[in-house]
């Protein structure tokens, strides 16, 4: 069965934008660059492929799963299909499917959504965010990918929101790297 796995930047205090849905705070760190584009290269844009010399995003992904509040900045720059080398699904209950044909909207439960989706064939299933998104979505995340940025923002989009309900996770890998940006590696359980 496909997995769900949630791979988002965070700061030290677990929030992965402003409270305004900025992350510009949280930069591409030069001595995390390759290590990304070597291991995650599908969770780079398409449009920035070319910039970051990723020829074809090889990898373990197949679709790609996101909230509205995840699509928008794409938008904002006239990007509406930010991740063309996945089958991109965007929750969202306003936007008119008629006028992003390149992505699937979906107005479902989201649980229930990506349940469904696991059970079908193809690779895993990359979660991209929100925090909104990530709270519901939390019981079926098999696996956690967090890239920790040494800064601390006070408020903001919490890496995932929702009612207390704790999940645990067992850490199997930790990459640190001198800019002091952490990435780790949880699954779920």
């Amino acid at each position: 069965m496909r997995k769900l796995v949630y791979y988002v930047a965070s700061t030290l205090d677990g929030f992965i934008a402003a409270p305004d849905g900025s992350y510009d705070f949280l930069p591409l760190e030069p001595d995390v660059q390759e290590y990304l584009v070597a291991t995650w290269p599908q969770a780079f844009p398409t449009f920035t492929h070319e910039r970051f010399g990723i020829d074809r995003p090889q990898g373990r992904f197949d679709a790609v799963v996101m909230g509205r509040a995840t699509y928008d900045p794409g938008r904002a720059i006239g990007v509406t299909s930010p991740y063309a080398h996945l089958t991109q699904y965007v929750f969202s209950r306003s936007l008119p499917p008629a006028d992003y044909p390149d992505v699937q909207l979906v107005d479902a439960d989201p649980v229930e959504f990506v349940r469904e989706l696991k059970r079908r064939d193809g690779g895993d299933i990359w979660l991209a965010g929100g925090g909104q998104l990530a709270g519901q979505l939390l019981p079926e995340v098999d696996e956690l990918v967090v890239k920790l940025n040494p800064v601390l923002v006070g408020r903001g989009v919490p890496i995932v929101d929702r009612e207390f309900d704790p999940r645990r996770f067992r850490l199997v890998e930790t990459r640190p790297f001198d800019s002091g940006v952490v990435v780790l590696r949880y699954l779920a359980g």
